[in-house]
């Protein structure tokens, strides 16, 4: 399935995707797509919905329509930082031993196809692709890889913006820089794991007013999604609905010579093969 959620910012209505111009109306089914949701294993349920009754599903056209995250606002937005080898070189970083994580507030977290608010007193607003990882129910202490592949509710596009000067030239942690707002675009939507073959060969782009800047592969993790999820539950539990950004592959503009940092009116699109595309707009934040 490719749940995602349709309408104004704060009254999304939950839905599945049936074509790249039509979605089933699911909200008479469930309430939203949040940690209840998950919890209540409600991905089952609404499988079970769907082959019941999709023929008397409502059906929406997607033209026109604001495309919500696909998620409703997670208890936790876990990253992943340097998972990828190039970008660990282009940021003059070692690889990493083991995972490096930190963190984004949840209300970072917006549409796809939402503009970017680029921070007052903002100099270095950067762009990163990463592969975005739904946790579907609780995980703590997880044994094996096994058990963290089967808490894992879905993938989809996420997108960590950053803002260099506040993350690495101001002092104390990175989530500075991590969580002004509208600072995660998330979705087009979420894409069961049943969808995806191997998660593990994604293809990952970036493009910034038409032109590549980042070219991935998950295949290229440094650490890839199920070591991640078991080590993550080894100091936090996770939450269904809960969200975990995976790192991104080399081309941040930070990386760049010259930097090449986000301005104003500028456009960037991001896509990974199987999970859809975003497209966002820079704008002065209000």
């Amino acid at each position: 399935m490719r749940l995602l959620r349709v309408g104004p910012s704060g009254a999304e209505r939950p839905a599945v995707l049936v074509d790249d111009e039509t979605a089933l109306d699911v909200s008479g089914v469930v309430d939203d797509f949040g940690p209840v949701f998950f919890a209540a294993d409600g991905l089952a349920r609404l499988e079970r919905a769907l082959q019941r009754d999709e023929n008397e599903l409502p059906r929406i056209a997607l033209a026109d329509q604001r495309i919500g995250a696909p998620i409703a606002r997670p208890h936790k937005v876990l990253c992943i930082g340097l998972n990828y080898s190039d970008h660990a070189r282009e940021s003059a970083m070692a690889v990493p031993e083991e995972p490096v994580v930190f963190g984004k507030t949840t209300n970072t977290v917006v549409g796809p196809y939402d503009d970017i608010y680029l921070p007052r007193n903002a100099q270095k607003v950067d762009f990163e692709v990463e592969l975005g990882v739904v946790i579907g129910a609780e995980g703590r202490y997880l044994p094996d890889r096994d058990a963290a592949s089967a808490v894992i509710a879905g993938y989809c596009v996420s997108h960590d913006v950053s803002e260099r000067s506040f993350q690495l030239e101001r002092g104390g942690q990175w989530i500075k820089g991590k969580s002004c707002e509208t600072f995660n675009p998330l979705g087009p939507w979420l894409v069961t794991p049943d969808e995806l073959p191997d998660v593990q060969d994604l293809k990952l782009t970036l493009r910034l007013n038409g032109a590549p800047q980042q070219q991935g592969s998950t295949a290229l993790m440094i650490f890839d999604v199920p070591h991640l999820v078991w080590y993550l539950s080894q100091f936090f539990v996770l939450e269904p609905g809960d969200l975990i950004n995976t790192g991104t592959p080399a081309g941040v503009g930070a990386g760049q010579d010259p930097p090449r940092f986000l301005n104003d009116g500028d456009v960037v699109e991001l896509e990974i093969s199987g999970l859809g595309l975003q497209r966002q707009t820079c704008r002065p934040a209000p």
